[in-house]
């Protein structure tokens, strides 16, 4: 590993040095099915032709045209194009270089703008690991342990895991609208609270979509209490779902959209956006950074969402992932030791039990790594490992999909 942090572990042996399509090779010409995506990242898939050529072009021109110095053409065509997608009223965008920076723009925003200091997170999201950010998260310890206290003003309401409950999404969404109303009543008075902030689609703690009925309940009551309610978007964002954004198959609107990864194809860039009115609120100096809205990074993102449109990604991503889940949903019923397959479009994962509610991480390793050897890439997730997760690139072939499913069956029916 050279002189590389010890710190940084990799869940794989790949040393990838090249990348096409769905597809990493090593020096070796070895090769990789890739549905990790880089963690969501490389949508478009490594290297498309026209990211590649806008990247290439950007270099020879402008690399770096520091964004609180200058303007840059591609950023303000960018914060142009984004518009076009974002919900409706949400005209102001404000560009940072990952997606914890991004969160951490966000809820100083709220802040800033309300006037309050509380924000509530959900039990099980995951936002980050700089110290605000970290502060949201409690899909893991190990982005908090050793190094608290944490940030204050935060705290956590359920979020309607049903697997985890046991009960229907009505039932579970209710039960925790409930335990919500309770946090404002006991801990958190609307008069301090700043923002909501949630997952529409958890990630990290194993692909859970929130109900649109929960979605719905905390909107009404932003709107009742002056409360923001943002959307971390990062990962569920940009097409993966099956929607543009994930929060839309609740048909509702927050306040502050947050998103990164799939933004730019694998090139550093994240970005929040806001009413103008709401943005303005914000203090000066509180929005920056000196490689916010790279010149590299904001061609390689109007390119992205080129691909986006012209491919017709976003429903591609519905109905690949209708496919990929009927498929997985077909292993499920033949292996007892899958609980359950959830999730949404192209970002699903699959809970992996001794028995019934009892997660085996150490069997879902097993898999990932009779499938790293017959040259399928996938990633874990969940408190115990337990969750295999599928997070193909939005231009996965259905052939691809098919090749994948069948390696992992295969790991499934030879691994003990």
């Amino acid at each position: 590993m050279h002189h590389l942090s010890p710190l940084l572990v990799q869940s794989s042996g790949i040393c990838a040095e090249r990348g096409e399509g769905s597809w990493l090779f090593d020096a070796e010409g070895h090769r990789w099915l890739d549905f990790t995506s880089g963690i969501g990242v490389t949508a478009t898939g490594h290297c498309h032709p026209k990211v590649v050529a806008a990247a290439q072009e950007q270099v020879a021109r402008l690399v770096h045209a520091q964004y609180t110095t200058v303007t840059h053409p591609n950023m303000l065509r960018l914060t142009d194009r984004l518009s076009e997608h974002l919900p409706a009223g949400l005209d102001a965008v404000a560009f940072s270089n990952s997606g914890s920076e991004a969160v951490e723009t966000a809820i100083r925003l709220a802040r800033h703008a309300t006037g309050r200091p509380n924000l509530i997170a959900f039990q099980g999201g995951f936002h980050g690991r700089t110290l605000a950010a970290a502060s949201l998260t409690s899909s893991t310890t190990k982005v908090r342990s050793g190094w608290g206290p944490m940030m204050a003003g935060v705290f956590f309401a359920p979020f309607p895991h049903t697997y985890l409950y046991g009960w229907d999404e009505e039932a579970t969404s209710a039960f925790c609208l409930r335990q919500l109303d309770e946090l404002l009543l006991t801990q958190s008075p609307p008069h301090d609270t700043a923002a909501l902030i949630i997952e529409p689609v958890q990630g990290e703690f194993g692909y859970y979509p929130a109900p649109a009925s929960f979605l719905a309940g905390l909107r009404e009551r932003c709107d009742r209490h002056g409360i923001l309610l943002i959307a971390d978007e990062i990962q569920a964002g940009y097409g993966r779902t099956g929607r543009f954004w994930s929060h839309e198959h609740a048909r509702i609107q927050p306040d502050i959209v947050v998103t990164a990864k799939g933004l730019a194809s694998g090139y550093p860039l994240s970005a929040v956006a806001a009413a103008k009115g709401l943005m303005a609120q914000g203090r000066p100096g509180s929005q920056g950074g000196t490689y916010g809205a790279n010149a590299v990074s904001c061609a390689a993102a109007l390119a992205t969402l080129e691909v986006i449109e012209e491919e017709d990604l976003v429903n591609q991503a519905a109905g690949h992932g209708r496919y990929l889940r009927e498929r997985l949903e077909a292993l499920a019923r033949k292996h007892d030791d899958i609980d359950e397959v959830r999730g949404k479009g192209l970002m699903l994962g699959v809970e992996m039990v001794r028995a019934p509610g009892q997660p085996d991480g150490e069997r879902a390793q097993t898999l990932l790594s009779r499938c790293e050897q017959a040259g399928l890439l996938l990633l874990r997730c969940g408190t115990h490992g337990q969750v295999v997760r599928w997070l193909p690139p939005l231009t996965a072939s259905r052939q691809e999909i098919d090749l994948a499913v069948d390696t992992f069956e295969d790991a499934l029916e030879n691994t003990a």
